[in-house]
């Protein structure tokens, strides 16, 4: 996997066949609201295209999961040529009807991971899932102590093992891993060290760790995190949450090859 050297040239030698090369373009915390206005990413989604075969969403693509949020995303949505794949984030979640922007997101042509599911395009398998908080390294919360510390850590290991399901049901022998949450913590460097407990968790790291298939791993949530960073296994792993791209250039998404 390498990132494209110019995300506004198409690359060459894209011809048909499982082995070519497949341009994956991603991005994440669009944060989409009922005050943003008619199309505000109409944009990004008529010219990735130009750039990309497949467009990768990590979560936080609207604000509080409202229903009229989602609707005036999908109609920039609607206007994407290429594949999309995508996961929800934490912001999804707030209105408590997760189901409901899932299902919403699909009639608009996304095809959701989650929940175990995966997808493959083109030769190259797509999993993952939101993923969860908890911590990185040695400073990762354990099952220890109140029941409720407890359930907390049970959550997070049962998101982490539909994580590993979504990837364990692919067959190919190159894989994308979609997140909301980091697996590592290089790439939330730079937010306040107090809540990077709640950026992400090293066990979705582990899970990804486990599959030598996986090439490239993308994820949101820490608007102010590092741009890029490595698996122990030495996965690259990259921040793709729209306020960490726009202090890269002027491009709304990135480009990786894999």
């Amino acid at each position: 996997m390498t990132p494209s050297t110019d995300p506004q040239t198409p690359q060459p030698g894209l011809g048909a066949g499982p082995d070519r090369k497949l341009r994956v373009a991603a991005v994440g915390d669009l944060h989409v609201g009922e005050g943003s206005g008619p199309h505000p990413f109409r944009d990004l989604f008529e010219r990735v295209h130009e750039d990309a075969d497949v467009l990768c969403l990590c979560g936080d693509l609207v604000n509080f999961g409202k229903t009229r949020e989602v609707e005036i995303l999908a109609e920039d949505i609607r206007r994407c040529r290429i594949p999309m794949v995508g996961v929800m984030g934490n912001h999804e979640h707030e209105c408590g009807q997760p189901e409901v922007v899932m299902e919403m997101l699909c009639e608009a042509g996304v095809r959701m991971i989650g929940d175990g599911r995966a997808h493959e395009i083109e030769g190259v398998g797509f999993a993952g899932g939101k993923g969860f908080v908890g911590g990185f390294g040695r400073y990762m919360l354990s099952a220890f102590g109140e029941s409720s510390i407890k359930t907390f850590v049970q959550a997070a290991v049962e998101d982490a093992n539909q994580i590993e399901t979504s990837i364990r049901t692919l067959r190919t022998e190159r894989a994308v891993v979609l997140l909301h949450y980091a697996p590592i913590a290089e790439t939330v460097i730079g937010e306040p060290p107090e809540i990077h407990a709640f950026l992400g968790s090293s066990r979705l790291a582990e899970t990804i760790d486990r599959y030598d298939n996986v090439k490239l791993v993308v994820h949101g949530h820490a608007h102010r995190g590092a741009p890029a960073g490595t698996t122990n296994r030495g996965v690259p792993v990259y921040n793709v949450a729209l306020p960490v791209l726009r202090t890269l250039g002027e491009t709304p998404y990135r480009v990786f090859e894999v």
